[in-house]
């Protein structure tokens, strides 16, 4: 197999693309032939030693990725060989076979794209996660998605959309403005040219976003906060803008608003059942075509290097993609 080893944390530059010993499954494990896998922000942060979770070195990251059941460890009964699957962990996916606990693998229904299964566990269970359990979000909400373009963002907005909410979305261009439009944002709102706290009284009648969705932090997060409702959840989901942002605790008090933390790696941990219940809820909504993951870019396994000099340029729009053809 070929793989992308990453045997010193110091960043994407340290990795090398070399052959490895092909695999076996362990017990409980199965091994997969990866078709695709894609560039998330903490496979970012894993090779900059900076994530939460820090796998043993040396290390394959890619926490998720799509293929085939090529083999199967003792004791896997639920799966067979040439199964399509998707798998989500903290590491493995950016090489041409992987092998991974049976219990973090999700079984692809007919119909479902393999290379679309590469782009929608990570982004779509986090946002499911963050907007349904999380932000309990009724429909008729008012939802505000920062960073909508991106990865976790486009699926927010779709998520939103199909739990029926109202949703604004928060970029940095017009161009992502367009997009987060096509794929059924009500409102968009471009913090980098407009006075976000005026911006949001005029597209809420005054009222503020009922649910805040926050994958970017910085300075963006109080006057945001600033403008939430009555009520509001603002959902901490991660800090792509950079910086942790600390907030004055008396909004809190005088919005009566809730500050809700947002980890779905533990969440799949430690609640595997609710987790299984909420994927096969948007496998279901893919098929009906209410969600669909946006691809930005689509490159050969081989090029990561590039992949991640395109996140690194914040243009991204949607989901990167690396594909073993």
């Amino acid at each position: 197999m070929k793989a992308w080893l990453c045997e010193n944390p110091i960043g994407p530059e340290a990795l090398q693309w070399r052959e490895l010993p092909t695999p076996q499954p362990q017990p409980g494990e199965v091994r997969i032939a990866v078709r695709a896998a894609s560039l998330n922000f903490p496979d970012l942060l894993v090779v900059q030693n900076k994530y939460q979770v820090k796998p043993p070195l040396p290390f394959v990251p890619g926490a998720e990725f799509s293929g085939t059941v090529d083999a199967l460890g003792e004791g896997v009964s639920h799966l067979k060989v040439g199964d399509p699957v998707a798998a989500i962990g903290v590491a493995g996916g950016f090489a041409t076979h992987a092998c991974v606990n049976a219990s973090q693998v999700m079984p692809l229904p007919a119909g479902f794209d393999l290379e679309d299964g590469a782009a929608f566990a990570f982004t779509y269970g986090t946002s499911h996660h963050a907007l349904i359990d999380r932000g309990q979000l009724k429909a008729g909400e008012t939802v505000l998605v920062l960073g909508a373009a991106g990865g976790v963002g486009t699926a927010a907005v779709q998520i939103a959309k199909a739990a029926g909410a109202r949703v604004i979305a928060g970029v940095s261009s017009e161009e992502k403005a367009q997009l987060c439009r096509q794929i059924g944002a009500d409102e968009t709102l471009n913090y980098a040219t407009e006075n976000i706290r005026e911006r949001l009284k005029e597209l809420t009648a005054g009222k503020g976003p009922d649910v805040v969705y926050d994958a970017v932090g910085g300075d963006l997060a109080e006057p945001v906060f600033r403008s939430i409702a009555w009520r509001g959840r603002y959902l901490v989901i991660g800090f792509a803008g950079g910086g942790i942002p600390a907030l004055p605790w008396n909004l809190a008090l005088l919005k009566g608003a809730s500050v809700v933390g947002v980890f779905w790696g533990d969440f799949v941990r430690r609640e595997p059942k609710a987790n299984a219940k909420a994927l096969a809820e948007l496998a279901g909504w893919y098929a009906q075509g209410k969600v669909k993951p946006v691809i930005d870019t689509r490159l050969p396994m081989s090029a990561l290097m590039d992949a991640y000099a395109r996140m690194g340029t914040r243009q991204v729009k949607g989901k990167l993609l690396l594909v073993n053809e």
